[in-house]
């Protein structure tokens, strides 16, 4: 093989390992700040979600503009490594929650929430039965199916602090028939 031809396919291969190793780069620096598949287990946000749902998590929204009320979150569970879990936004940071004849209280005043009347009224207040008031930088979580849900009543969820929010629920990937944006703000 001549020296032009030799240095022709070290070329070539040298190419093709640059560009594989940037789509590797890309790839990992989507997946660790922009983006991430997550799937839904269980029907605590049924009706918004079900079981086996493939979603995109929006990762960098967050970074320009704080969590409102009604998104839908995606965070560690404490206890469990690599479970997540998925729930709405329900109380802010600096507001008092507390939970009474099913219904949610925010500051005192009761929540006009489209989500519990989708589910009926919440058997359980658990830790909300009693007011209290989040820190700066915690959330109070609920899943949609209020019966069904294991979030910020209970101890082990607790108030979601806001380091612990890995995204925003963006889009429902499969099943496919079901491909769209995630519900948030008070659509239902």
């Amino acid at each position: 093989m001549s020296k032009n031809k030799q240095k022709s396919v070290a070329r070539s291969i040298l190419s093709w390992i640059a560009y594989i190793a940037a789509i590797v780069i890309l790839s990992f620096l989507c997946v660790t700040f922009v983006g991430q598949r997550t799937k839904v287990i269980g029907e605590s946000m049924y009706p918004t979600l079900y079981d086996g749902d493939q979603l995109i998590v929006d990762k960098i929204s967050y970074r320009f503009h704080e969590p409102k009320r009604y998104d839908v979150v995606v965070f560690p569970y404490r206890y469990e490594e690599n479970k997540r879990f998925i729930k709405r936004i329900i109380g802010l940071p600096g507001e008092t929650v507390q939970i009474r004849d099913g219904e949610v209280y925010i500051d005192g005043e009761k929540l006009d929430d489209p989500y519990s009347e989708i589910v009926g009224p919440m058997n359980e207040a658990g830790m909300a039965k009693d007011a209290f008031t989040l820190e700066e930088d915690e959330y109070f979580v609920l899943g949609d199916n209020r019966n069904n849900s294991k979030d910020s009543r209970f101890q082990d969820v607790g108030p979601i602090h806001r380091d612990e929010l890995i995204g925003r629920a963006w889009v429902r990937i499969y099943p496919f028939s079901e491909f769209g944006f995630v519900a948030h703000g008070d659509k239902k």
